[in-house]
């Protein structure tokens, strides 16, 4: 592996025990920094009796007390619009961003300063840069530019890294699509849901995107993104490389990437971010090739400091193979804690359910509708065909996804409908396609 397919040569490749001592003393630096500064982490950490100076070996992290979302948004209704998380008032920000609100209640909202907006650009860089995008590239971003974080950052990476940057906004996938060709993108960077769409409509508008200059796909906002049999329908369809990254707003940018030459896992970088996995039961760290949620520390955003943050991202840690020694999530975020539903005592995931649905030709869009009907639950999968899809074929379809649904959830029946065409919704940002109506 060549220097030249490094961001940052030198720590990309830091031996194992020099990058633990560089994240250590950038830990300790960090909890002094939000003990003295953030009323948050000042009453957390009395609370849990535990001084930056007590970080001195690996074990010492545990000592930190968890962030959860809860407590985040909590602390935004007892001190709003912000918290008592951030270590400055808005007048010393330069950029706020939102989550999308939950059950009700606000969004998150985290402050940015101009220092923080500046790594925020230099940690896409590493991302975009091992994605094979350079100077000469032309980045074009398919995002609704709002308060959603998105791909605010990726932009402003892609102008650090030197490409020439076309954002989309405000326009409709058609428009979008003309702008893609008109402006000879080579990059594109949108969800994986939407990365089909625009497929979907340059098929229809008579673009042939395999034979453009279109070499590679960057998404995020989705788990969608390392599923497989959903990246090979993207690559198929757009004749470009798609690779994996996620980020979230509460840190404000990526923390983890698909290098263009080892797909199947994203690297995390661990010279700006500790990223540790823990059983989400009992809150203990778990070892390489086990299942369990991320926990988050961010060493860039100093306005809004994030230390040991429950993400509820469902992770497998693996050790890196290549010269990067950074280690990897296998499949990049595999679900959500709280994405898990039980249905008659088994286990249902979306990402399982859609890593079979996309193993199919001939299926433009689904939807999943849980529901409680008498005294049993029951599951239903709405399918939507390609238009031209007859009664014979479609039977055959719907009868082998019902099997292959049921083989992989311990004989789970999935009832399956046959939606028209268009008419099941389509998304530019993150897709929700599972809707579980027994709490109504």
């Amino acid at each position: 592996m060549s220097g030249l397919q490094f961001w940052n040569p030198k720590t990309e490749r830091l031996p194992r025990d020099e990058l633990r001592g560089l994240q250590l003393a950038k830990l300790r630096r960090l909890a002094e920094w939000a003990q003295v500064r953030s009323p948050h982490y000042r009453r957390t950490f009395a609370a849990a009796g535990f001084r930056p100076e007590q970080l001195r070996t690996w074990a010492d992290i545990d000592r930190i007390p968890f962030l959860t979302r809860d407590e985040w948004m909590h602390s935004q209704e007892q001190h709003p619009p912000y918290g008592d998380l951030p270590v400055v008032g808005p007048e010393s920000a330069i950029r706020v961003h939102t989550t999308s609100g939950t059950s009700g209640r606000m969004p998150l909202r985290a402050l940015d300063g101009r220092k923080d907006w500046a790594w925020t650009a230099e940690m896409w860089c590493y991302a975009l840069w091992a994605a094979g995008v350079r100077p000469h590239d032309v980045g074009y971003v398919a995002f609704g530019y709002g308060s959603f974080i998105g791909f605010w950052g990726l932009h402003n990476g892609l102008e650090r890294l030197g490409a020439l940057t076309v954002p989309g906004g405000a326009q409709t996938t058609a428009n979008r699509v003309k702008q893609i060709v008109d402006f000879g993108a080579t990059v594109v960077a949108s969800t994986p849901t939407y990365a089909l769409r625009l497929a979907a409509e340059a098929e229809a508008a008579g673009v042939d995107l395999r034979g453009g200059p279109v070499h590679t796909l960057i998404l995020t906002g989705e788990p969608a993104g390392s599923i497989p049999e959903t990246k090979a329908i993207i690559e198929e369809r757009w004749g470009a490389k798609a690779l994996d990254t996620a980020g979230m707003t509460e840190v404000s940018t990526v923390i983890m990437f698909e290098p263009a030459e080892q797909p199947g896992g994203c690297h995390i970088i661990e010279d700006h971010f500790i990223e540790q996995v823990i059983d989400p039961e009992t809150g203990r760290e778990v070892g390489y090739g086990e299942r369990g949620e991320r926990i988050c520390t961010s060493f860039g955003r100093s306005t809004t400091p994030l230390l040991r943050y429950r993400t509820a991202d469902l992770v497998v840690k693996v050790p890196s193979p290549t010269e990067r020694t950074w280690d990897l999530y296998q499949g990049g975020i595999i679900g959500r804690v709280d994405d898990m539903k039980l249905v008659r005592g088994t286990n249902v995931y979306p990402r399982a359910i859609e890593s079979i649905v996309r193993g199919f030709d001939g299926i433009e869009e689904f939807q999943v509708r849980i529901e409680r009907i008498g005294e049993r639950d029951e599951i239903t999968l709405a399918l939507e065909p390609v238009a031209t899809m007859g009664d014979g074929p479609w039977t055959q379809l719907a009868d082998a996804v019902r099997a292959d649904l049921a083989g992989a959830h311990e004989g789970l029946r999935f009832h399956i409908e046959r939606a028209a065409p268009d008419a099941l919704p389509r998304f530019e940002l993150k897709a929700k396609r599972l809707t579980d109506l027994r709490s109504a």
